[in-house]
C-alpha cells in the first residue's frame, strides 16, 4: 500500500539558533520512498545527517526570525507481516552487537524498575506471547488522555498515572518488554488512523531473528506505519530539537491511504 504525507511546521526564533530536524520517511527495504521533499526556510545551507544505526536521517537547518518547514512524501508499504505470539525471544547471549543497547535502561525508560512487577504479572508467557500479554495490559490499564504528559515524562510516571499520549504508552511498552529482557526500541513513525493526525511512536521489539513493530495505542497497524527513525526513547527520535528557544506559531501533519 502507500501513504501521501504533509507536514508543516511553522516557528517563531527570538535569536537564531541550531535546529535537528527529524521528519523525514525512512528508506528501508520494507517502505520504499516513491518521492519526498523537504523545504526549510533556513538562512544556511541544510545539513543532512546519517539517524540513528543509519535509518533514516536528521537534517541541521537554521532558525531565524520566521522559520517555516513543509515536508512531502509518498511512500510504499511493503512489509511481510508476522503474528508475533508465535515468535520466539531470542537469547540474549546471541543478538548483534547493534540489538544490545536496547536491552537497557535508558533516560525515559527505567527498565531495571519493571522487573518484578513484570515476573509477577508475565511470568508464564514467552516471547511474542510474553509481548501480546503486555499489549493487552496496556490496552485495558491505559487511557489515552493528550495533555496529561509532558517531554519528561517517563515510564514509570506513566505507569503509575495510567494515562497519557502516544509516546508514554511507547515508552511503557518499552519498559516492559526490556525487563523481560526482549530487547525494545522506540519508532516515531506516520500512519493514516492516528487521532489526532500527528507524529507517532510506535514501537519495534527483537524477536527471533528481527524487528517486529507494534503500536501499543492500537491506532496504527503495522502494515501502514513509514518509519521516521528509531531509538533508545524519546531523546533519540524527536522530530525537532531546537538548541536555544522558540514558538510554536503553526503545525500540522497529515497521512493519507494512496493505494
Amino acid at each position: 500500500m502507500q501513504l501521501e504525507i504533509d507536514v508543516m511546521l511553522d516557528y517563531q526564533f527570538p535569536e537564531a539558533a541550531d535546529v535537528l530536524l527529524q521528519i523525514e520517511v525512512a528508506q528501508m527495504t520494507d517502505q520504499r520512498l516513491i518521492g519526498d521533499k523537504l523545504t526549510v526556510s533556513s538562512p544556511e545551507k541544510l545539513r543532512p545527517v546519517a539517524g540513528e544505526e543509519a535509518i533514516g536521517q536528521r537534517t541541521w537547518a537554521v532558525g531565524q526570525g520566521v522559520f517555516h518547514a513543509t515536508y512531502s512524501a509518498i511512500v510504499a508499504i511493503e512489509r511481510p507481516l508476522f503474528a508475533i505470539d508465535g515468535l520466539e525471544a531470542a537469547d540474549p547471549r546471541d543478538l548483534p552487537a547493534l540489538v544490545l543497547p536496547y536491552m537497557m535502561p535508558s533516560r525515559y525508560v527505567e527498565a531495571d524498575r519493571f522487573e518484578a512487577f513484570v515476573e509477577s504479572r508475565f511470568g508464564e508467557p514467552h516471547g511474542g506471547a510474553k509481548i501480546n500479554a503486555m499489549l493487552e495490559w496496556i490496552s485495558r490499564e491505559m487511557a489515552y488522555v493528550p495533555g496529561s504528559s509532558n517531554g519528561d515524562t517517563s515510564a514509570m510516571e506513566t505507569f503509575v498515572q495510567r494515562q497519557g499520549v502516544c509516546r508514554d504508552y511507547a515508552h511503557l511498552m518499552i519498559a516492559l518488554a526490556r525487563a523481560a529482557r526482549i530487547p525494545a526500541r522506540m519508532v516515531s513513525a506516520y500512519a493514516p488512523d492516528v487521532t489526532p493526525q500527528d507524529f507517532h511512536a510506535v514501537v519495534e521489539l527483537w524477536l527471533e531473528d528481527g524487528w517486529h513493530l507494534v503500536d501499543p495505542t492500537g491506532m496504527a497497524q503495522p502494515g501502514e506505519i513509514a518509519r521516521i527513525a528509531t531509538g533508545r526513547d524519546a531523546t533519540d527520535i524527536a522530530f525537532m530539537t531546537i538548541f536555544g528557544s522558540a514558538v510554536m506559531m503553526a503545525q500540522s501533519v497529515q497521512v493519507r491511504r494512496a493505494g
